[in-house]
């Protein structure tokens, strides 16, 4: 018998199948090809963007957003080397104040003007001043996911009990006599919490504030440092004796989040930190003191105000692969309806604060945050970029010196004075030190001759 044979149409069947599949699959792979990967590169506590972004990729299917939460210190080190030699791994990147400038004048950042003039998204909406610390030379080089400056946060049930009060506007030395009748260790109570770890973007941040008010700085007009002058050293002396004296444990190891632990837990009087940091606190499914909080303006001594301004924000590097992608992300996670979507889904109290004034006249979230909305809306006026203490200086910036050199010399520096803190040297060993990083640096940049690499936010 003779063997039977298929026939045409019998092998027509999967052969038809086989190139439907085929066909189906490579329109997938043009698919997939046509959709634009955006990879941010965000700070660690940003990362509740992530349980929103899939909002966003709904609005825009042919974008995939990746996220590189990383914690501060990594971010600052790895984000601008990934920019200066072209990597190019991040579309989005967050920044603040501090670097906007500098990266802009060197042409690292995208200009964001021409792509904010697209649609509705309104960039006279964000706080002046937040607005402007992102800007050069006139041009907007990133936008503020938050904004923070400074306040003196206290525990209101602590103060009554104790038969105490909270000046309208305290100076340090009010602060430190309330720490020293607070303090209470046996009780698991310090008097104060600040930060005391190394970090330019960690210790530094409110000593910094410390020191322009109590007529110290860094550097004079002339760019000479001015580390051991008789104000700095007074400034700093105060702050290590304050927070070893009446602070929490282990001081000289604390950041903001060890600080946001210890005052959720009840374990502080007082706390001298950011703004932004308020709304986790009275938030009563995570903290123990929410609805107990009182805020007072940042402590003074010989200046008007003293608080800080800082921005975590969003900005497109030229080396994005993808940077109309990346704007169309940028632009909603700024965006006057991001924060109504955060509110509804995460939780109003905790709605980033400090960028669009849009957000402050949402009814839920003046509601949910009428304890200290106020006091973090002063904060952020009150806020003096250009002469923030008691002296000119040759840059632009409060918490931080306005040159390319300052993030590997805050971080010589603050790691002197934690050492400090934490007793292995003096605070005039510590400063002796510093004051050398600090001639080093001008020195070695020529700051004396050329004036500097002022960063120069739009006035």
């Amino acid at each position: 018998m003779k063997p039977r044979l298929l026939s045409r149409f019998a092998l027509a069947g999967p052969l038809i199948a086989f190139l439907a599949l085929a066909s189906a699959a490579c329109t997938g792979n043009h698919a997939d090809e046509k959709r634009a990967t955006v990879t941010v590169a965000a700070v660690d506590f940003m990362r509740d963007i992530d349980k929103l972004v899939d909002d966003f990729e709904k609005d825009h299917p042919d974008t995939n957003v990746e996220f590189a939460f990383l914690p501060e210190n990594t971010l600052r080190a790895r984000v601008p080397k990934d920019i200066a030699t072209e990597a190019g791994h991040y579309d989005v990147v967050a920044i603040g104040p501090y670097e906007a400038p500098i990266w802009a004048s060197r042409g690292w950042l995208t200009r964001l003007d021409g792509y904010a003039g697209q649609g509705g998204y309104d960039m006279g909406d964000f706080i002046p001043t937040v607005r402007k610390s992102l800007s050069y030379n006139g041009g907007q080089y990133a936008v503020p996911y938050y904004g923070e400056s400074s306040f003196l946060m206290y525990r209101k049930d602590l103060f009554a009990k104790a038969g105490l009060t909270m000046p309208e506007r305290p100076n340090w030395q009010q602060v430190a006599r309330l720490a020293a009748q607070l303090h209470d260790p046996r009780h698991g109570v310090a008097g104060i919490c600040l930060r005391g770890g190394p970090g330019w973007g960690n210790l530094l941040m409110p000593l910094n504030t410390v020191i322009l008010t109590f007529g110290g700085r860094w550097y004079d007009e002339h760019w000479n440092p001015r580390l051991t002058s008789p104000e700095t050293k007074k400034a700093v002396r105060f702050y290590v004796d304050l927070v070893r004296l009446h602070g929490q444990p282990r001081p000289a190891e604390t950041g903001p989040a060890e600080c946001l632990r210890t005052m959720r837990q009840g374990k502080a009087a007082m706390w001298y930190d950011s703004t932004a940091l308020a709304g986790s606190l009275e938030d009563p499914n995570s903290s123990k003191v929410a609805g107990r909080l009182g805020y007072a303006p940042a402590p003074v001594l010989s200046t008007a105000s003293s608080g800080w301004l800082w921005s975590w924000s969003l900005a497109i590097p030229v080396t994005s692969k993808n940077p109309q992608a990346a704007w169309e992300f940028v632009s909603w996670a700024t965006s006057k309806g991001y924060p109504r979507l955060y509110g509804e889904r995460l939780g109003w109290v905790r709605v980033p604060p400090g960028s669009r004034l849009s957000t402050y006249q949402l009814p839920e979230y003046q509601q949910a945050t009428k304890a200290f909305v106020a006091p973090t809306l002063h904060a952020l006026d009150a806020v003096n970029l250009v002469h923030p203490g008691v002296h000119e200086q040759p840059w632009v910036g409060m918490s931080y010196v306005g040159i390319s050199e300052y993030a590997g010399l805050g971080n010589r520096v603050s790691a002197e004075i934690s050492a400090a803190i934490a007793g292995r040297q003096s605070v005039d060993e510590a400063l002796a030190r510093s004051q050398i990083f600090a001639r080093d640096v001008v020195e070695g940049g020529g700051y004396r001759d050329q004036g500097g690499e002022r960063g120069s936010p739009e006035q």
